[in-house]
């Protein structure tokens, strides 16, 4: 009697976690990033670079990434941008989309699941430039923060930062411009996480390049005039951090809003914020200087 003989099964491993799932897996079963990522990685035959974008809730993270991402694909700066697959587009189009009714879009929820993931190729439109593979993803303010209460208990978080070849940081400038310490704090919190991740030798500072940007800088111009002044006049514990422990770290100023209204909807009992027009600032700038340095 002949028996068949039956192909042993192949895992495929995450690119974020490392975690074997099943062949035929979309999502990570460990940190629900998509397998695409890692099929894409494969055929090309390379890791791509990830980019995060990082900072605390209402920062402005989401709106930020999507017009960063369409942006690239319309070639600013001189980029060209192929999105590696739909999802890739997803983030940029429901910004743009919700923007253009004069909407802000929904926060990003704390479920990894639900995250907008984007994978593209970037490259200078020159002779001979090379392509640079980059998964950049729309991380939750909340789990930022949950991750920096309990370490480590975050994997998607952990993983990413990890292997993150490049960062950039989001700070409210129209809150630590009006005095509160509350984006100080995060932001000191968030830079010492990313320390601790790195082994270093003694004496060694970090040398992943980083991106501090500082949003809503339209409420206070003065950002554009020196960022680095800003942010060592009114975040100075960020910035005695990044003296001692960063090498590769720049200051930015970014705003998207041209202006701001305010509005009552007639079944809500709170005033809503409404982006009236939007005026671009500061976008592609940090993005070029953290490519530059990969």
């Amino acid at each position: 009697m002949r028996t068949e003989q039956i192909e042993p099964r192949t895992e495929t491993v995450c690119l974020i976690c490392e975690t074997e799932n099943a062949p035929e897996a979309l999502m990570c079963g460990e940190c629900f990033a998509p397998m695409a990522l890692t099929r894409q990685a494969e055929a090309l035959g390379r890791d791509p670079r990830i980019v995060s974008v990082i900072g605390e809730s209402n920062v402005g993270k989401t709106v930020y990434l999507g017009f960063l991402l369409d942006m690239l694909s319309q070639r600013a700066g001189d980029f060209d941008a192929i999105p590696q697959g739909p999802y890739s587009v997803d983030l940029q189009q429901t910004v743009i989309g919700h923007m253009a009714q004069r909407v802000f879009p929904p926060k990003t929820p704390m479920e990894a699941d639900q995250w907008y993931w984007a994978y593209y190729h970037v490259r200078r439109h020159r002779k001979n430039a090379p392509w640079i593979d980059l998964v950049m993803p729309d991380l939750a303010g909340e789990s930022l923060a949950s991750e920096l209460s309990m370490p480590r208990t975050c994997r998607v978080i952990s993983s990413l930062l990890n292997k993150s070849a490049g960062m950039m940081l989001l700070v409210d400038a129209a809150l630590a411009a009006n005095g509160s310490a509350q984006p100080d704090f995060f932001s000191l919190k968030m830079l010492s996480y990313i320390d601790g991740l790195a082994v270093h030798r003694s004496g060694r500072r970090n040398s992943v390049p980083i991106a501090v940007l500082l949003c809503k800088a339209d409420h206070c111009p003065e950002c554009f005039d020196d960022p680095r002044a800003f942010v060592k006049t009114n975040l100075n514990r960020t910035w005695n951090l990044c003296e001692s422990r960063f090498e590769t770290v720049e200051f930015f100023a970014s705003s998207v809003v041209g202006s701001l209204g305010y509005a009552m909807p007639a079944d809500e009992s709170y005033v809503r914020q409404v982006p009236l027009h939007t005026a671009l600032r500061g976008i592609l700038e940090p993005f070029e200087w953290v490519v530059d340095r990969l």
